[in-house]
């Protein structure tokens, strides 16, 4: 039985997988993955290589995958819901494959686990944070809090420690009661043990951007998402 084989085009150039792939999945699918290059998270940095997604798409197409996604979540959401929608249909259209993108990610995501009322922690500065706003209320959720780090720095922000996220999540929610869940947004944060921590802390459902870009891309696949043990998404 040949191993399911899934492209990822992620923002660092170095193109690594995303360490969520393996913990989520571990050899039960392999993930290739191309690097953007960004050099910034910032609106700057998104256009500077946008352009390219497309052509990095349909490198993962040659080496033989059977779906890609767009790793990165403001890379996708930052010039609004659209523009999201026209990047995956040209993404699609031109490898002939199923594709998506992490801001499709966070969308089911949230759809799945019936949250609407949504309180965000980011990893973001205020320009990104102003886009995901937007990008969450062209879609049909209601973000309450939302805050960010301030990071632009495309290393740092994989650095993060794992209490700095479970505390900002912990002050978003309780910032503006009445929220269904949490969404931490930022591809490049590393997660999975946040989200266990903050659900088990507060009893709702978060829904975390790299982890949901797996997700999503293994669904896309016509594949099992479940991985039990990493969070209401995934159980």
């Amino acid at each position: 039985m040949t191993t399911p084989h899934l492209g990822l085009i992620v923002p660092p150039a170095a193109g690594a997988v995303p360490v969520d792939g393996p913990l989520l999945y571990g050899d039960r699918i392999r993930f290739s993955a191309r690097g953007l290059g960004l050099g910034e998270i910032s609106t700057r940095g998104y256009t500077e290589v946008i352009d390219s997604v497309i052509g990095k798409a349909l490198e993962l197409k040659a080496e033989g995958v059977s779906a890609v996604s767009l790793m990165g979540t403001s890379l996708s959401f930052f010039r609004g819901a659209a523009f999201n929608r026209q990047l995956e249909t040209e993404m699609a259209r031109a490898t002939g494959l199923p594709c998506s993108t992490m801001s499709n990610a966070i969308v089911d995501g949230l759809r799945s686990l019936n949250i609407r009322r949504v309180a965000v922690a980011t990893a973001y500065i205020d320009e990104v944070n102003l886009q995901l706003r937007l990008y969450l209320q062209q879609s049909d959720f209601e973000p309450l809090a939302l805050e960010g780090l301030a990071i632009s720095d495309v290393q740092k922000v994989g650095t993060v420690p794992t209490q700095v996220l479970v505390d900002l999540c912990v002050k978003v929610f309780e910032a503006q009661p009445g929220a269904d869940g949490i969404l931490i947004s930022c591809g490049g944060l590393v997660t999975l043990d946040a989200v266990r921590k903050v659900e088990a802390l507060l009893q709702v459902p978060v829904v975390s951007s790299s982890p949901a870009g797996f997700w999503d891309l293994v669904r896309k696949a016509g594949l099992d998402a479940r991985s039990p043990g990493h969070g209401r998404l995934f159980d």
